[in-house]
């Protein structure tokens, strides 16, 4: 038996939504996505990408109007025991190559760190889980000097809200995953760049529904 999931993202600017198909087939997902530009006046194929992904080894993604091809591939060693998780992400038409790896050190410890190529960049992010509800995660980008911290916690029904800011960028995010009543995966996440003079947020929700064909 097949399952399939769409997946909606909507926010103020028709221009911004998205949305992706999803179909899983003998552990293989073949996914579909599209932006507004593939509807926007007339269909076209803007904004499409096409990806074949296995979550635990693979994924190969095509974007049709750029006919560009990206490979990530996913592998998983132990260093002392621990597992030390690692991806490969290489884009052919950007000539991208970045290397992430995150290192579990306990149930409530891990460290992981994304080195790209192209720059020589370097991000480092450490995560610390409290109770087993409260995730603090404080990172590092050495390319341009910055820092990130967010936090979560996990609240009533399983519900997480989380907080971000970014010093590069000023920007302070807001976000509230949850169910809703017919039982989609719900995102309500609002962001506001406090280096504008004027502290507009900017809201998007996502949807995303289940079901089996």
């Amino acid at each position: 038996m097949m399952k399939a999931s769409f997946t909606g993202n909507y926010d103020g600017d028709y221009s911004g939504a998205t949305g992706s198909f999803v179909v899983n087939s003998g552990g293989l997902n073949l996914r579909a996505s599209i932006t507004a530009d593939s509807v926007a006046n007339r269909p076209s194929v803007n904004g499409v990408t096409l990806s074949l992904e296995n979550p635990a080894s693979f994924i190969v993604d095509y974007n049709v109007p750029k006919q560009d091809i990206r490979f990530q591939f996913m592998n998983s060693v132990r260093v002392k025991g621990k597992p030390l998780n690692f991806t490969y992400t290489h884009s052919v038409g950007d000539r991208r190559t970045a290397l992430d790896g995150m290192l579990m050190l306990d149930t409530n410890h891990k460290v992981s760190a994304n080195y790209g190529f192209e720059l020589g960049n370097c991000k480092v992010k450490y995560c610390y889980v409290h109770g087993g509800v409260t995730s603090v995660e404080p990172s590092y980008d050495f390319g341009n000097n910055s820092w990130e911290l967010g936090v979560s916690r996990r609240i009533v029904d399983g519900s997480v809200v989380r907080g971000c800011y970014r010093s590069d960028t000023k920007v302070l995010g807001v976000d509230l995953r949850t169910k809703s009543f017919s039982g989609a995966n719900v995102k309500i996440a609002a962001s506001v760049n406090l280096a504008e003079e004027k502290l507009m947020p900017k809201v998007t929700a996502e949807t995303i529904w289940d079901f089996e064909m």
